[in-house]
């Protein structure tokens, strides 16, 4: 336990604070709305469903595998976080999606990055 807590304290104490000064805007809903699949470098399927998208904020469905989760999110900078995922729009049609992915044998964790296509 302590090595974690020494890494974490190291990670906070390097890591840079950047706040970025953008303000929530109102984005394109056809830009987000749908579903979004892809596959990480571990051959681990993903889909992420973008609804009800009003203003800067959307329902968001994650799932992977067993894991399924629902949040409400808000769009900023052309993405959003649900979890420990992120999306990142990057072009019309294609994201990239970064998941903080925890090895159960040993602990480890590492982040996966993917890139999803909307449908």
């Amino acid at each position: 336990m302590s090595d974690i807590m020494s890494i974490l304290q190291s990670a906070y104490a390097t890591a840079p604070l950047t706040p970025t000064n953008t303000k929530y805007t109102p984005v394109d809903p056809t830009s987000y709305q749908g579903t979004w699949s892809g596959t990480y470098s571990n051959n681990q399927k993903f889909e992420l469903t973008i609804s009800d998208v009003n203003g800067f904020r959307a329902q968001v469905k994650y799932q992977s595998g067993s894991t399924v989760k629902y949040q409400s999110v808000l769009i900023k900078d052309q993405s959003f976080r649900i979890g420990d995922t992120k999306f990142i729009l990057t072009k019309a049609g294609k994201a990239q999606v970064k998941n903080v992915i925890t090895d159960p044998a040993t602990g480890s964790t590492y982040l996966d990055t993917a890139t999803a296509t909307q449908s």
